[in-house]
């Protein structure tokens, strides 16, 4: 069973985030802040990792600097309410598998980790 692990600052969104996968065989991890999501990316190794850019304590692009700094390539999915190409460039440059924008919706968020992954869906 594939592992997701969210990491935004906003409940809500990581809420959304876990309704939006609650019908596909795969196991949802969350983190608060970067610091978090390091943290849970060690000790969970997920199969993708959906990451919000802005949030406190540690960004998204100071998170996912720190995972590539130590080797790690799992695919990442960058959540972003901006536009800033800055971050955008900086992201790319990290080795992001995609991008979505907030607000989304629930079946594109799905699309793009099927980009990455095969999703299955629960058995009824």
């Amino acid at each position: 069973m594939h592992k997701l692990l969210t990491i935004d600052d906003s409940k809500t969104i990581r809420l959304i985030l876990a309704r939006a996968f609650k019908d596909y065989a795969c196991t949802l991890v969350e983190a608060a802040n970067g610091e978090e999501g390091l943290k849970a990316a060690a000790e969970h190794k997920p199969d993708v990792i959906i990451l919000d850019i802005t949030m406190p304590h540690m960004d998204g692009i100071e998170m996912l600097t720190r995972l590539r700094n130590t080797g790690d390539k799992t695919p990442v999915i960058m959540l972003t309410a901006e536009g800033g190409a800055t971050s955008v460039e900086k992201a790319q440059h990290l080795g992001v598998s995609d991008y979505i924008g907030k607000p989304f919706q629930n079946e594109a968020i799905v699309e793009k980790v099927q980009k990455v992954i095969p999703l299955a869906k629960k058995a009824a």
